[in-house]
């Protein structure tokens, strides 16, 4: 009975131990991490593909502006603020560290139209094809692996697309 007892607590002992190590582990993979820092621009393969965007788009006649690329956190909290303790309309529901655009993932566009000001027009047909131009922009987009804002449930974020490369906010 006392060999049975002691083999219980050496076993106990053992995996105590091992629970241990493995916390450990963990404990030093997210003090790496922590150390990281944060992205100071889009990320090279974002940035790609955004220029890719603007150039496909023009050769459908479709002028478009990027109005947003990376974003600080401090200015994603500013963002955030504008219609609560800030004048204006609410424009987003993330703090900063909770957008894509402060991880050099997320870019937002306009359309230029032929007077040159800058539109959010979804129903704008500045190339007379007789589709939108925003749909045209966002079809060429999807193509491009970006996904849209406006395919969102809840919240729907139209003139802003992200590449997530698989990883959620909480895993950035």
């Amino acid at each position: 009975m006392r060999m049975k007892k002691g083999l219980n607590l050496l076993f106990l002992a053992s995996v105590l131990g091992v629970i241990i190590w493995l916390l450990a582990e963990e404990h030093q993979r997210r003090e790496q991490l922590a150390n990281v820092p944060m992205p100071t621009a889009l990320h090279p393969i974002v940035e790609e593909k955004k220029n890719e965007l603007v150039e496909q788009s023009a050769l459908q006649e479709i002028d478009i502006v990027i109005t947003d690329g990376f974003r600080s956190v401090e200015e994603q909290d500013e963002l955030y603020e504008r219609g609560r303790s800030l004048e204006g309309n609410i424009v987003t529901n993330a703090r900063g560290g909770e957008s894509y655009h402060n991880y050099g993932l997320a870019i937002d566009f306009a359309i230029r139209t032929s007077e040159e000001t800058v539109v959010w027009d979804m129903e704008y047909d500045g190339n007379d094809n007789g589709r939108s131009d925003w749909m045209e922009v966002v079809e060429i987009a999807k193509d491009l692996g970006f996904s849209w804002g406006g395919d969102w449930h809840g919240f729907k974020d139209y003139p802003h697309f992200e590449m997530r490369f698989g990883l959620s906010i909480r895993e950035l």
